[in-house]
């Protein structure tokens, strides 16, 4: 029985409830780390590799907890947000607009998004590499079966970086979370690359093929909910065209509530990856049934 795990975006926040859903589920007995294929986008690339690389659900969920009181601590402090002032996304959201509901934007429309974030003033590749902590060291391995999603800055071609490609695993990492406009294009084997969420918030197409298939949507909320769930459709159909049975979980209300407004908010990551814990075991009977 192949099985195939599918991360999504959703910046700071997304990977606290992430990590916590994991943990949540895994005490419950259902073990999605355990996969034959995780897919991880943007935030999802994060928390996927952790998983992939052996990292426990329960200590990705204690280092986000442990993280997001010292980042809440400091915020009280007077320290600021940690990217400075709330970046205008005004284009970002109008790019994002442009893109089918049935359907991945074309290249020509990702190049738009790489065009504006090569032209954003952000912090350095090395300072947001570093970021990602011991990931992002050098000789970090690259885990098997597992895949990120990134896209090129300058011809908006889509693709995905995985261990035979013999990219450090930490640049990988951090071009599938490039978000334009906030972070940097990474610089792999001479080209710049950016977020995969660009494509799609999840890219969970990608897993067609396999047999039972956990999709994690962080940004499926607010407002452009409805918007969302149609553009993500055609990829829980492509699954089951495939012939896969596809569960998709995404944030209930008392995770969402402890989201707040602003998914780049890391100071909310320990109350958020608290809700995720408390939504993985409510969620464990019915993803086992999807998991086996």
């Amino acid at each position: 029985m192949q099985r195939a795990l599918v991360l999504g975006g959703g910046g700071p926040v997304g990977i606290a409830w992430e990590s916590g859903l994991a943990a949540g589920l895994a005490e419950e007995g259902v073990a999605i780390a355990d996969a034959d294929l995780i897919i991880g986008t943007s935030a999802g690339s994060f928390v996927g590799a952790q998983l992939a690389s052996g990292r426990s659900p329960q200590s990705l969920a204690e280092a986000q907890i442990a993280q997001g009181r010292r980042e809440a601590a400091a915020r009280a402090a007077g320290a600021g947000h940690p990217l400075g002032e709330a970046p205008d996304l005004q284009g970002l959201m109008g790019l994002m607009a442009k893109a089918p509901a049935d359907g991945p934007p074309g290249e020509a429309l990702l190049a738009e998004f790489g065009a504006y974030a090569n032209a954003a003033q952000t912090i350095s590749e090395d300072a947001f590499i570093a970021g990602f902590g011991w990931i992002a060291e050098d000789g970090t391995p690259f885990p098997a079966g597992y895949r990120c999603t990134a896209i090129d800055a300058d011809t908006g071609a889509f693709r995905t970086w995985g261990a035979e490609d013999g990219v450090p695993l930490g640049r990988a990492i951090a071009s599938s979370c490039s978000v334009p406009g906030i972070f940097p294009p990474i610089r792999i084997n001479g080209r710049r690359y950016i977020d995969g969420g660009m494509r799609t918030p999840t890219n969970a197409d990608l897993a067609a093929g396999h047999e039972r298939v956990i999709v994690v949507a962080v940004t499926i909320m607010g407002p452009f909910a409805d918007f969302m769930r149609r553009r993500m459709q055609w990829e829980l159909d492509a699954i089951t065209r495939a012939g896969g049975r596809v569960g998709l979980i995404i944030p209930d209300a008392e995770a969402l509530e402890a989201f707040g407004v602003n998914l780049m908010d890391a100071s909310r990551r320990a109350e958020v990856a608290a809700a995720g814990v408390a939504q993985g075991r409510r969620e464990a009977t019915r993803a086992r049934g999807v998991w086996g």
